[in-house]
């Protein structure tokens, strides 16, 4: 039974009509308990981040013919209804293979008030198994953007392009941040921010657009060794298993050359990190995003929310490197050490989160340089 206008629990829940940030965890939290997030089940640990949610599989997947999106006055299910194949449950698990498309419905629903929009992300360890997913949701032209107002369902789209995965109901793959007004730092702000808390460990950093990232193949730390690229055929990784793989069964480990180049193979897939060490601050969130689609032919596959605290000093971080998921796209392409790959925007927090990234949730990530994904034991 609904509750009546007078009752409605989303009438609790309300932001100033002038404020402009990131949500934090209490705040969506508190979305929850006033409706204005449903899910189908309570949360689970670690489920609410800093600065996101994650997202959780349902009970149920389709395999469809082709990507999509439903555009105006269409909804996922008919969509669904028309592309799919088959359908098969995730009760007990099931494997995605790779080059196919998947939809699957999400636990949680939404039912936005008008000043709240979501934007949603891979997380992390998705991005490093290189799980291509996105979320849709009814109606919509774009993926990942959900607008200010919308009440109705979330579906993920997934599509693993290395290692066939497998996934069960309450899997988490992909993120979700809700943002009122324009939380986007400008020139004159992150000039500030950066004077201030210094966001990068290099002392000509370059702050047009967001922080400059660029990728390191000068070898870390001395060892010679710049990164892994992607074995093929290999075995399925369970996106729930933590440490539950060898690295060698599934990656090999790509030295330095002495020029710092390094060729990019069409189709092969690529952890590199970062050359440069960056941090947000505890009352800022960052999105990594493409630094020029014209400057190469190579695509970063990002995993692209930092959290409050990624790398900061006060959360147990002393900087941390951006790990990049990279492809070349149709022709072999060198990549130099210190190309720009990408920029991080930042943008304010409306408060500051109860635990910072890395303090309390058990990140894998936090002071991290080249790393793989949870799921591999080092």
């Amino acid at each position: 039974m609904h509750p009546t206008p007078d009752e409605d629990p989303r009438l609790t829940f309300t932001v100033a009509a002038d404020a402009n940030g990131i949500l934090p965890d209490r705040m969506i939290a508190a979305m929850a308990e006033a409706g204005l997030i449903l899910p189908a089940y309570d949360f689970v640990e670690s489920q609410i981040q800093p600065a996101s949610l994650d997202l959780r599989l349902g009970d149920v997947a389709y395999r469809v013919r082709a990507s999509f999106l439903p555009g105006p006055g269409a909804t996922v299910a008919e969509r669904i209804d028309q592309l799919k194949l088959h359908e098969f449950s995730l009760a007990d698990g099931a494997v995605l293979e790779t080059n196919c498309v998947y939809i699957v419905p999400l636990l949680e629903s939404l039912a936005l008030p008008p000043e709240i929009v979501a934007a949603a992300n891979p997380k992390s360890s998705t991005g490093r198994l290189d799980v291509f997913t996105r979320v849709i949701a009814d109606g919509t032209r774009r993926f990942d953007m959900i607008g200010a107002g919308y009440h109705g369902p979330l579906y993920a789209e997934i599509s693993p392009k290395t290692f066939p995965v497998l996934v069960s109901e309450g899997s988490r793959l992909s993120q979700v941040r809700f943002r009122t007004g324009d939380a986007i730092l400008d020139a004159d702000e992150l000039d500030a921010l950066h004077a201030s808390e210094r966001l990068v460990d290099v002392d000509d950093a370059d702050l047009t657009g967001g922080v400059a990232v660029s990728v390191d193949l000068s070898g870390e730390k001395g060892t010679g060794f710049v990164g892994y690229r992607a074995k093929r055929h290999t075995g399925v990784v369970d996106v729930d298993r933590r440490s539950g793989y060898a690295v060698e069964d599934f990656w090999e480990p790509i030295s330095a050359r002495p020029d710092g180049s390094l060729i990019l193979d069409p189709g092969e897939f690529y952890i590199l990190a970062s050359k440069e060490a960056v941090q947000v601050p505890p009352d800022y969130a960052a999105e990594m995003v493409p630094f020029d689609p014209l400057v190469g032919e190579f695509r970063v596959h990002y995993a692209g929310f930092f959290d409050p605290g990624f790398g900061y000093a006060g959360a147990g971080g002393q900087g941390a490197r951006a790990v990049l998921e990279v492809r070349s796209r149709e022709v072999p392409f060198i990549l130099e050490h210190g190309q720009i790959v990408g920029r991080l925007v930042y943008e304010k927090m409306l408060s500051r989160p109860d635990a910072m990234y890395g303090q309390r949730i058990g990140s894998n990530y936090q002071a991290q340089g080249l790393k793989l994904s949870k799921h591999f034991r080092v």
